[in-house]
């Protein structure tokens, strides 16, 4: 008997990258019903995972050792198997208020702070996949 497709696999990935595990937990609650959150604490990985695990998405941390979010998104434009991946910063630098004031500060990608309402972060992030809005 031929298997079925896992139904998880066929939900956009998205690579969270945190130093924090406690984050990605956080973040594959709040979207696990949507989408498949894969998470890394470990940054100097972020290209050899993505290209493993072909996300969608990548939710990235501004704030890491050893290497900076800034860092990580330069590595994963280095290579062409992820320099198209859309890439979000993910920022407790500043809280969910700050939002529209955020546009530009991190670069050219966009910021969403960590402390966002899952609402606001399944937003940017379906948004960002070119998913439809929902009503």
């Amino acid at each position: 008997m031929r298997s079925l497709p896992d139904p998880e696999r066929a939900k956009p990935c998205v690579l969270v990258i945190d130093d924090d595990e406690a984050v990605a937990w956080a973040i594959a609650g709040r979207l696990g019903k949507d989408f498949r959150v894969v998470g890394l604490s470990d940054p100097a990985r972020a290209v050899e995972r993505a290209r493993e695990e072909k996300p969608g998405l990548i939710l990235c941390d501004i704030n890491m050792p050893g290497l900076q979010g800034d860092e990580v998104a330069f590595a994963l434009s280095q290579d062409p198997r992820t320099a198209t991946v859309p890439l979000i910063y993910l920022t407790a630098l500043v809280g969910p208020e700050d939002h529209p004031d955020l546009e530009g500060v991190f670069g050219d990608y966009p910021t969403i702070s960590k402390s966002a309402t899952t609402e606001e972060l399944r937003d940017i992030v379906a948004s960002a996949l070119g998913l439809p809005e929902d009503d």
